[in-house]
């Protein structure tokens, strides 16, 4: 990794405040604002926050509409507050075409604004790489990647990545990457840009037969006027570390290197994790801090540095996500922990007495067997392999555009 201070003012800018843990649908959904503060707490408890070159940036306050326009038409957004208001939950048949008022995305006081924060907190990571201010940046509560321009989806109010990459390009990024690892297709990114050549969006994901939304499929590359910068890889139910690192490796520096963006922007859903309730996959954390890293370090070689890290999906609330999203934050500081390192005790005894509950004892889940193994792709294609005929798929469909070999690195 490169050291503190080579690529900006600060190597990370870490965007939080206890105000975003207000996008809350309640204490039944399984999108708990608490996942956001034990990671928090994790981090500061591992020294992550006040390590040298790291900053610890409040979320800024929307103050207009007009972050949020960037991704969403102003009807969809006159809804959203409209069912925002004291009483939410109401007016449900007004809410339903707007895809408010479900179980994934009931109204709740102050959606308008808890949502917005969110997209202010991503939009003011992606100013601070961009201008110079930090290397990297991170906004945990960010990665809402299902919200369409006129319609919640997926537990997504707002897509604050959308926002974000918008605010990139009309800041002068000429193309911009977006790479999305979380267990769901990220289809409202990829839907914002389907047609647009300067941004690139590769998703990391369960098949759509076995997982919502049910799109993503390695055809699906992109319209007319920009065919192959959209990238799908459809993993079967029940990839391990082994089978997800290889499809990772054999895709997505391929095409990055290719592409070359000026700024590199990720999604880092945990739920691919073998203990996530909603999903299928079967990764550990170390697994999941493998990816960070990958993904910190082709930021330096295809994007001179310039990471944009969001959160996203993962619903382990305990176990998963402060320590995936820990190890995130401490890649992008350059202060990398080890799978095998212990887990802070004063951490561990929060969790036991809030939680009431233990929590994993480690930061991660291979009982220091070291990394995953990645079996490259120049091993070999197996035809037998569900796995690799899904990376195979999205190599074929997608590489020529690149002028890339679909068999070969």
């Amino acid at each position: 990794m490169t050291g503190p201070g080579e690529d900006g003012g600060h190597v990370a800018h870490v965007v939080w405040d206890e105000a975003l843990t207000g996008y809350d649908f309640g204490a039944s959904h399984p999108m708990a604002p608490e996942r956001l503060d034990l990671t928090v707490r994790l981090a500061r408890e591992l020294g992550l926050l006040d390590a040298p070159g790291v900053r610890v940036v409040g979320a800024p306050v929307p103050g207009t509409d007009e972050l949020v326009l960037t991704a969403h038409d102003p009807d969809y957004v006159a809804a959203v507050r409209a069912a925002s208001g004291p009483g939410a939950g109401g007016g449900w048949a007004e809410q339903l075409p707007w895809g408010l008022g479900t179980d994934d995305d009931p109204a709740f006081p102050g959606m308008h604004e808890a949502a917005g924060r969110v997209v202010a907190a991503t939009v003011a990571a992606a100013g601070a790489v961009w201008s110079g201010r930090a290397a990297h940046a991170v906004n945990i509560s960010g990665g809402l990647h299902h919200a369409m321009r006129r319609r919640a989806s997926g537990f997504c109010v707002y897509n604050d990545v959308v926002a974000g990459i918008e605010h990139l390009l009309a800041a002068g990024a000429e193309r911009v990457a977006y790479v999305d690892v979380d267990v769901h297709h990220g289809d409202g990114v990829e839907r914002a840009f389907w047609d647009d050549p300067r941004v690139l969006t590769v998703s990391v994901h369960e098949g759509p037969a076995s997982l919502f939304p049910g799109t993503g499929r390695p055809a699906d590359v992109g319209g007319p006027g920009a065919l192959g910068t959209a990238v799908n890889v459809a993993l079967p139910a029940g990839t391990d570390d082994r089978g997800w690192l290889r499809a990772l490796h054999a895709v997505v520096p391929p095409v990055l290197r290719a592409f070359a963006p000026a700024v590199l922007v990720t999604q880092h859903g945990c739920d691919t994790h073998a203990l996530d309730p909603l999903a299928h996959l079967s990764l550990t954390v170390d697994a999941q801090r493998a990816a960070a890293v990958l993904l910190h370090d082709l930021a330096h070689e295809v994007s001179g540095g310039r990471w944009v890290a969001t959160g996203g999906g993962g619903y382990e609330v305990v176990d998963v996500v402060p320590r995936a999203w820990a190890h995130l934050i401490a890649v992008a500081a350059h202060r990398p922990v080890e799978a095998s390192a212990p887990v802070p005790a004063a951490w561990l005894e929060h969790v036991r007495r809030v939680h009431r509950r233990a929590a994993p004892p480690t930061m991660g889940d291979r009982g220091g067997r070291g990394d995953p193994d990645v079996a490259p792709w120049a091993g070999g294609v197996d035809d037998g392999s569900a796995l690799d005929r899904a990376v195979l798929a999205t190599r074929t469909a997608v590489f020529a555009h690149h002028g890339l070999d679909p068999w070969f690195d």
